[in-house]
């Protein structure tokens, strides 16, 4: 299934599609400047990039927890964005009354993991036209994705695609079961890899989540090689000190030779792909 985010359409045979920003807007300069240097690392390597970051993490552990500037100041801040740098971006929404303003700004709408199953927030969503991504719930099989998929395309919308972010096993902990790459993209939409998510330790910190970071690259590496058409991963320029998601953030400055190895892994998959596609031709 072809999809359209602006000029990028991830499919088989297309560079692997990198969503990647920080957790939530903290500030202009911190945002501007990943999304910059994500812009210039993506161009590097060659893969089309979605600048992705939240105006508000409505779903955090705690009520004290920082949530991001709000709508109003978010949506301009992300506009900014993605006129002076070109990039098309994607946030968060988390109700209907968000989508008409969030749709003007967004190229792709993003449905959060716990919102996955709120069909009247699915079909709103799917009536804007938009690029959708949906988080598969941490608590949902991955063939449940197919109820998903009903919704969405109920409107005749089938910009859609789907995302594993881990899950559920036992408390504050999240594992990845590789056979639901597998099952999802045999249902003809793209899927998405979220890399970082899948590390965090929800609730595991007490008033707020943990994560294992230094299981991305592995992971990432596992995913692209099942087959996948995008990753998803947060970044910041230093995760220590981020006012959100911190523990399973990736480093700025790591972003690049992690990349770097991901590409590899995905052009290696597709030369497979592809002589297994000749070999049968010529059976």
């Amino acid at each position: 299934m072809r999809i359209k985010i602006e000029n990028l359409t991830p499919q088989d045979y297309e560079p692997l599609l990198v969503i990647a920003g920080p957790c939530v807007i903290e500030d202009e300069d911190i945002t501007f400047h990943t999304a910059l240097k994500l812009k210039e690392i993506c161009l590097s390597l060659g893969l089309p990039l979605v600048f992705k970051c939240s105006y508000d993490k409505a779903n955090r552990t705690s009520v004290a927890a920082f949530r991001g500037p709000g709508i109003e100041r978010g949506l301009r801040i992300l506009a900014d964005i993605k006129s002076k740098l070109g990039v098309p971006v994607l946030s968060d929404i988390h109700n209907i009354e968000d989508l008409k303003p969030a749709s003007e700004v967004l190229d792709v709408i993003q449905i959060p993991a716990f919102l996955c199953r709120q069909t009247d927030l699915i079909v709103a969503a799917s009536k804007t036209g938009k690029a959708v991504n949906v988080k598969k719930g941490q608590f949902l099989s991955p063939w449940d994705a197919r109820n998903i998929i009903d919704k969405f395309t109920s409107t005749g919308n089938k910009n859609l695609m789907l995302t594993e972010r881990g899950t559920s096993f036992g408390y504050n902990n999240l594992v990845v079961d590789f056979r639901g790459i597998a099952v999802m993209r045999s249902f003809g939409f793209p899927v998405i890899f979220d890399v970082t998510h899948s590390l965090q330790l929800p609730g595991g910190q007490g008033s707020c989540s943990g994560g294992q970071r230094e299981f991305a690259e592995p992971l990432a590496r596992a995913a692209v090689a099942v087959g996948v058409d995008g990753v998803f991963m947060e970044v910041h320029p230093d995760p220590e000190k981020a006012l959100c998601d911190g523990p399973n953030m990736i480093k700025l400055d790591e972003v690049e030779r992690m990349l770097m190895s991901l590409k590899s892994f995905d052009n290696l998959k597709k030369m497979l792909n592809a002589s297994e596609i000749v070999d049968d031709i010529l059976k």
